[in-house]
């Protein structure tokens, strides 16, 4: 069974950075492209950053130039890392697979952008 655990949330004035991180276990990761999605309140979920197996990237148009996702295969792991964060940058944030029948989500983690 895959666990999700993602962590690095918290609350950041406008402007500011974060980066946060996702935890993968009980997948074979190295042939896992991923994806780093948020839920704002009373929004749906969206998926703001992806990266493939080799590394590619893809992002939302409305975080290209600001949100970075990087990925570790030796630690099983994937990054997300996010400057000049914006009030709107506010939500939960998962990671999860991009597309396909997604994994069992993870609790998420928490970005809040307030001053």
């Amino acid at each position: 069974q895959v666990q999700l655990v993602e962590s690095g949330g918290g609350l950041v004035q406008p402007g500011g950075s974060l980066r946060l991180s996702c935890a993968v276990s009980g997948s074979d990761f190295r042939s896992s492209p991923m994806g780093w999605y948020r839920q704002a309140p009373e929004k749906q979920r969206e998926m703001v950053a992806s990266i493939t197996t080799g590394g590619k990237p893809n992002y939302k148009d409305s975080v290209k130039g600001r949100f970075t996702i990087s990925r570790d295969n030796a630690k099983n792991m994937v990054f997300l890392q996010m400057i000049s964060l914006k009030p709107e940058d506010t939500a939960v944030y998962y990671c999860n697979l991009p597309f396909g029948r997604p994994w069992e989500w993870g609790k998420g983690t928490l970005v809040t952008v307030s001053s």
